[in-house]
């Protein structure tokens, strides 16, 4: 019963600007989306690892920019034409011909478009003649792996979706020995979660060694 109450109380994604952590790591990415129309040709790459945020700040610039969000493997250029764009995880491959025709789109009046991916576009492949250099001409903003500042206010965020108040130590605990990302963070909050529920106390320090260490079965050696 604990549980089911505890996963109905749970908050659905959401791409907006409010709940977006700001610090040092994204902040030249930031900077760069506020330039936005005077990218130079139209474009911007943001490039950074998984989980730092690209498709949140990709989605909040969309909706501001009322962009057409474009299916990378079959990108729709009329959907593209005299307005922004936006295409997500172009390293993984997307059509060399459809991109090249888009980039040039993006110079015209009206038009844009707004790229993520995990690496620089001079490391894309380049098959249709011309693209190489149009690649390697592209404005990159990138994300860093998130600092201790983004780290403590996504666990806090993902923390209240759940509707747990963990003790104040957990936070610093977690900082100086997790895995650097937030999709690790939302992961260690989740095994918190069901490691709290299990042994049917809080979410404290002594459970975050526990589940850090893979500890579960030993749960009650911890005070």
């Amino acid at each position: 019963m604990v549980r089911q109450l505890r996963l109905s109380l749970e908050r659905p994604a959401a791409y907006n600007r409010d709940d977006f952590q700001a610090g040092a790591a994204n902040a030249q990415a930031l900077a760069a989306l506020a330039t936005w129309p005077n990218w130079h040709g139209g474009c911007l790459v943001l490039v950074g690892p998984e989980g730092v945020g690209k498709t949140h700040l990709g989605r909040v610039w969309a909706t501001e920019t009322g962009a057409a969000m474009l299916e990378r493997l079959t990108p729709d250029l009329a959907a593209a034409a005299g307005r922004p764009a936006l295409i997500e995880d172009v390293d993984r491959g997307a059509p060399a011909e459809a991109l090249f025709h888009l980039i040039n789109m993006a110079a015209r009046e009206g038009a844009s478009l707004l790229l993520t991916a995990r690496t620089p576009p001079a490391a894309w492949p380049a098959e249709v003649p011309d693209l190489r250099s149009r690649l390697n001409a592209l404005p990159v903003a990138e994300i860093q792996e998130p600092d201790d500042e983004i780290l403590e206010a996504v666990l806090r965020k993902f923390f209240r979706q759940r509707s747990i108040r963990p003790t104040k130590d957990v936070y610093p605990y977690l900082l100086r020995r997790m895995e650097r990302s937030i999709p690790y963070a939302r992961e260690m909050v989740m095994r918190l979660d069901e490691a709290a529920d299990a042994a049917g106390r809080p979410v404290s320090r002594a459970l975050a060694r526990s589940v850090l260490e893979g500890d579960n079965q030993n749960l009650d050696l911890f005070p």
